[in-house]
């Protein structure tokens, strides 16, 4: 019998989100481990590398670099373009042929870098096959450098210079022409002639002016070159440049723990993501359709988290022990990712109401997880799963079993008719939470509970499911009452074992 969502129900149920982002940070932070081990790697590895590969022999110079156009505002233009200069065949073959190397001068380019200090320092680091090589391959790039750029400069200046003086030069033949044109007038007293000489004065004087300022500006391109010439110099000679073993290892170290870092938490976000491992008791409760009633952590640090694990089993002792007596049904505490710490509370619980009676524990568990354990005096006997029948009916049985895949569904009822699962946190994915409380839904075993292994310290979710009263363990005094009402005969009909809610079914099945 099934029956669809009312719209009130529907308005009621909050929306799912796309990407948990809370759930998302838990199970980063629990699979810390991942990204511990990825940043450990990582730093072993930039390490190695400093050891394994050390930097070759390098060396380094700099070159105070003068431009005829320089300005005080300057960005950078010219001395990047000085960097991309350094960086051409034409450098690097005169360099070589200083050098008198045969090497392919776009070799020689990947050996050396020139990087722009300021707007007129370039700094030069070049690397060789020793020290020695180094600093004279450091010195031969300066020269070069220095030499093409003075020529250059030089090529600039010339280039100017005759620019100028060929402008000069027009402005006297014109200048001829216009003293012979002045010669050949006669004294006139006619107006019009009278201007006309005058125009001529004008332009001889203006023609003077100009080929003085011609004169004047070639000059200063001539004079200017030598300032340039000056100027380029090698400011900083070229020199070894020492290498630190405990620095490079230490850089590089520190890059690959920052990589490795990144790695491993992008891989642990990924694969959580991917997996869908609930690890919030919020979302573990509403995939199994039962709420939280205790939760145990795996590992036990100092003296007082020992003392509070222990205080915290005891109160779970005490929970399941007050279940079994206020119930004639078989209890069974099913795992799902701890069959220790689930044998170790049915031990616990074993040993508690074998002060009151005989008790039986039926191992279920896969592997010899309670047959092989110490016996000690008061401990309940310990059967096999298939000797669960052979238990009498007035013996307390509590069966133990587990709910991983593989698992036997249709045994489970015969370790008990309501069952508390032990779940690990982060342990079994949201579909496969969701089948476990499909199959028990459908073997009519009622849970009553969750016991939550291993949970996040910094969780603060509730994992109690409001709508669950007919399975949950404070609905033991109801259904108690509901059997007390009907003279004492114990009803034969089980409560309703409901299948929960999951991601891919938006009904419930009675």
């Amino acid at each position: 019998m099934t029956k669809g969502k009312t719209p009130e129900s529907s308005e009621a149920t909050p929306a799912t989100p796309l990407l948990d982002l809370q759930g998302l940070v838990v199970a980063v932070r629990r699979r810390r481990r991942l990204w511990c081990f990825m940043a450990l790697l990582g730093l072993l590895a930039g390490a190695a590398v400093a050891v394994l590969r050390p930097p070759p022999p390098s060396a380094v110079t700099k070159v105070l670099v003068t431009h005829a156009e320089d300005q005080p505002n300057d960005t950078g233009t010219l001395i990047r373009t000085d960097v991309q200069l350094l960086g051409t065949t034409r450098i690097a073959a005169k360099a070589l042929k200083t050098l008198k190397s045969a090497e392919d001068p776009e070799q020689f380019m990947a050996d050396y870098r020139g990087t722009g200090v300021t707007n007129n320092l370039l700094q030069i680091d070049v690397t060789g096959d020793s020290e020695a090589d180094a600093v004279s391959r450091a010195r031969a790039l300066a020269d070069a450098f220095v030499a093409d750029h003075v020529r250059r400069m030089k090529a600039t200046a010339k280039a100017e210079s005759k620019a100028l003086l060929d402008q000069r030069d027009r402005m006297r033949d014109e200048l001829a022409s216009v003293n012979k044109a002045i010669g050949g007038r006669s004294p006139e007293t006619n107006p019009e002639a009278s201007a006309s000489i005058e125009s001529l004065f004008a332009r001889r004087a203006e023609l003077n002016s100009r080929i003085a300022d011609f004169d004047e500006r070639a000059a200063e391109a001539r004079t200017g070159t030598p300032k340039i010439i000056a100027g380029t110099q090698i400011v900083d000679a070229p020199r070894a440049v020492e290498h630190s073993l405990v620095k490079t290892g230490a850089t590089n170290a520190g890059i690959g723990m920052v990589l490795g870092l990144v790695l491993g938490l992008a891989a642990a976000a990924v694969s959580s993501v991917v997996a869908d491992r609930p690890v919030l008791r919020r979302d573990i409760a509403s995939n199994l359709g039962a709420s939280v009633i205790a939760e145990l952590p795996s590992r036990t640090g100092g003296l007082w988290q020992r003392r509070r694990t222990r205080a915290a089993r005891e109160r779970l002792t005490a929970t399941l022990a007050r279940t079994v007596r206020g119930s004639t049904e078989p209890l069974s505490l099913l795992e799902l990712g701890c069959a220790r710490t689930t044998g170790e509370i049915a031990l616990d619980l074993g040993r508690t109401l074998a002060a009151e009676g005989p008790v039986v524990i039926v191992d279920g568990l896969p592997g010899p997880q309670l047959a092989n354990h110490r016996q000690r005096p008061g401990d309940p006997a310990v059967i096999g799963a298939e000797r669960a029948a052979d238990v009498p009916p007035q013996e307390r049985r509590i069966g133990v079993g587990s709910v991983a895949p593989g698992t036997a569904w249709t045994d489970l009822q015969y370790l008990g008719t309501q069952t508390v699962l032990v779940v690990r946190a982060g342990h079994g994915s949201a579909a496969w939470l969701h089948t476990v409380a499909r199959q028990l839904a459908d073997q009519r075993v009622p849970v009553n509970g969750v016991v939550l292994i291993d949970p996040d310290p910094r969780d603060r979710t509730d994992g109690t499911l409001w709508d669950g009263l007919h399975t949950a363990l404070r609905g033991h005094s109801e259904r108690l009452a509901r059997q007390n009402g009907t003279g004492g005969q114990h009803q034969t009909e089980r409560p309703p074992a409901w299948a929960s809610r999951g991601p891919d079914n938006d009904q419930e099945a009675r």
